[in-house]
């Protein structure tokens, strides 16, 4: 028969057993959590070092939307920011500029301009803000276009003085005609306004030259598009019918807007449209119409006319080039100049025999400059 006092002595050295069991497996754990501790410590040492080596800012938001950490590059743009609610901040310290997507900070609008984006919200609630510096190459922008300004202008010296002097010329043989004595009332009236005339050429030729030399869309606004074609329509249609051209216009950008000045863009068209209705004949047409491309709007001029030779679309940009013995040769320049200082281009297609069709393109607002009071909410976007 067992014993009955041996049980209790088994049980106590499995009992010691498992504690030593334990023991190893409590030793290992926490060697490893050591470890773990020393890695976590690299990793954030490493990770300090890189957020201190990137040349964009960087801005961490807990939960609540406060700025949580910032690097370095972040600290240099906007201050020790750390603890700050974000979005009251960022409504304040930024300013919205002419260039899509760019912003100027506040007391530093012509020294800085910066791109910002925002991450996603993670699973935390939390959010990182990238703001990227682009001064530089905004100053190349600038400096690039005032540059392209100065060449074309120096190329048009040459002819300035020919196209200033022609009416200037004929401007002042007319009037030495009005103080002829024995010049008739009737011929005396249209020597004067033949003298008016040349005078009125020469002033839109002086006005064309200052309007290209500034170059400078100011003055922006958010509008609608198809606003802006019913306006360019009650403009454009009395011109259509003395010359006996047929106008019509089409929008198909309903709610699009544009940003930008609303009377430099009408200016571009009305020169585009007005080109196209002197180069036609009688029963000739002239559509204006408007359609969303993209993230850009398009406005498109189209004639039915003999359409421009090859060889002279090159040059139809040209300062000073025209076709026409009353024209100034402004026109286009300016008008490419125009869409150019607002983000966008003017482009040509042309055949003989075919019509022509120019198309002004222009990027479309962006939701802070069509809302500019809540252009703080920039960081609910994702980059772009």
């Amino acid at each position: 028969m067992p014993s009955l006092a041996a049980a209790p002595a088994m049980d106590a050295a499995s009992l010691a057993e498992a504690f030593q069991a334990f023991a190893r497996a409590s030793d290992e754990l926490t060697h490893a959590y050591s470890g773990l501790q020393g890695q976590v410590g690299v990793l954030t040492e490493r990770l300090d070092l890189l957020l201190a080596a990137l040349p964009a800012g960087v801005v961490v938001l807990d939960q609540q939307g406060k700025v949580e950490q910032i690097n370095r590059a972040a600290q240099d743009m906007l201050g020790d920011v750390t603890g700050v609610e974000w979005q009251g901040f960022a409504a304040t310290a930024f300013v919205a500029t002419d260039t899509p997507g760019e912003w100027a900070l506040a007391g530093k609008v012509d020294e800085a301009r910066i791109s910002i984006s925002a991450t996603a919200q993670s699973t935390t609630g939390g959010r990182i803000v990238l703001l990227h510096d682009v001064t530089e190459a905004w100053r190349m922008r600038v400096s690039a276009a005032r540059n392209e300004r100065l060449a074309a202008m120096g190329e048009m010296v040459a002819s300035l003085a020919h196209q200033l002097r022609t009416p200037l010329a004929a401007a002042l043989l007319y009037t030495g005609h009005l103080a002829s004595v024995q010049l008739p009332a009737p011929e005396r009236a249209k020597v004067a306004d033949r003298a008016v005339e040349r005078l009125r050429h020469l002033e839109k030729l002086i006005k064309d030259m200052l309007i290209f030399a500034r170059g400078e869309a100011l003055g922006r606004e958010v509008f609608g598009v198809c606003d802006l074609l019913l306006e360019l329509s009650a403009t454009i249609e009395p011109v259509a019918q003395r010359h006996g051209v047929a106008f019509s216009q089409d929008c198909r950008a309903v709610g699009q807007r544009l940003f930008g000045n609303r009377k430099e863009i009408a200016g571009a068209l009305i020169n585009l449209l007005e080109n196209a209705i002197q180069v036609l004949s009688d029963d000739g047409k002239v559509t204006l119409s408007a359609t969303q491309d993209g993230e850009d709007v398009v406005f498109a001029v189209r004639d039915n006319g003999r359409g421009i030779p090859l060889e002279l679309q090159a040059r139809l940009f040209e300062p000073f080039f025209t076709t026409r013995a009353d024209g100034t040769g402004l026109g286009l320049a300016i008008a490419r100049g125009v869409a150019r200082a607002h983000g966008g281009d003017i482009f040509l297609q042309s055949a003989p025999g075919e019509g022509s069709e120019f198309r002004l393109v222009l990027p479309q607002a962006v939701a802070e400059e069509r809302h500019p009071e809540h252009a703080n909410e920039f960081i609910e976007q994702e980059p772009r």
